[in-house]
């Protein structure tokens, strides 16, 4: 198992999981490779709230969906806050942030459906994508995992509401850790720190490490931590260990990039049957 990059056409990169059957759901991380977008926007941004040309953003959305073989129209989208809001996306929202980022979901960092071909869509700079698939009862999930949403769970907490809404039992779920700043560059403060300790009592050695005098945080261990505790098995959650901060030439990084950057996007979608 294993995370990587896939070449589509044109510079066109998508970052896969093996561990999702393609069968089952389309899924793929975005570079900021092969899109139209200028500079500090360069080049394949998928944000709409950052300050970039719209219609340049709405064709790397149309160049990243066609990739997928879904509709750019179609996309599902929420305005992220980084909070634990979780929303179960039907046929009636679809399109929702697809065009407009004033159309999107409001407020919201998570978002689940058991409805095929509708394709889920987050955005991210540095934040982790937390990706679920439930192969017993045909879910996906998305959810967008900051440190404030990390220390909210809301990755445990997307995966407790397929289990309301669809059934989904931890055991036989499959997740996938994105591409996000990663515990080599992610230097935080004191506010961090403390709020670790009150989310991950006890876990504080194995997510908060001290180097060079500095203290640095592990995104990705934190929020694998959270999916096993809830019951799901350590070898169907994947992990991309892939800092956004190092590879900014290859993905967008708020840190790196000095604050003014484009998205990736993170995307999901039941396959059609």
């Amino acid at each position: 198992m294993s995370y990587f990059l896939q070449h589509k056409h044109n510079n066109l990169w998508h970052g896969k999981f093996s561990l999702f059957p393609e069968e089952m759901a389309v899924h793929a991380i975005s570079t900021r490779q092969a899109g139209v977008s200028r500079k500090p926007y360069d080049f394949l941004n998928m944000a709409l709230h950052v300050g970039d040309d719209e219609e340049a953003v709405l064709k790397n959305r149309s160049i990243f969906s066609a990739s997928l073989e879904v509709k750019a129209e179609n996309i599902v989208s929420p305005q992220q806050v980084h909070g634990d809001r979780i929303f179960r996306v039907t046929s009636e929202h679809v399109g929702r942030g697809a065009g407009s980022y004033a159309d999107a979901i409001p407020e919201t960092d998570a978002l689940i459906t058991d409805e095929p071909g509708i394709p889920l869509m987050l955005c991210f700079a540095d934040c982790t994508p937390v990706l679920f698939l439930d192969p017993e009862h045909k879910a996906v999930g998305i959810a967008h995992a900051g440190w404030k949403g990390t220390m909210k769970r809301i990755a445990q907490k997307t995966l407790e509401a397929m289990g309301r809404e669809f059934g989904t039992v931890p055991e036989e779920c499959l997740a996938g850790i994105g591409p996000s700043i990663g515990p080599c560059c992610y230097e935080v403060g004191s506010e961090v720190a403390e709020a670790c300790r009150e989310a991950f009592p006890g876990q504080e050695e194995k997510l908060l490490v001290r180097r060079d005098g500095k203290l640095r945080f592990d995104l990705w261990k934190a929020n694998r931590l959270q999916l096993i505790e809830s019951g799901m098995l350590p070898e169907n959650i994947e992990s991309a260990d892939t800092c956004t901060a190092c590879e900014h030439s290859w993905y967008f990084s708020y840190r790196a990039d000095g604050g003014i950057t484009g998205r990736i996007a993170a995307m999901i979608a039941l396959q059609k049957y």
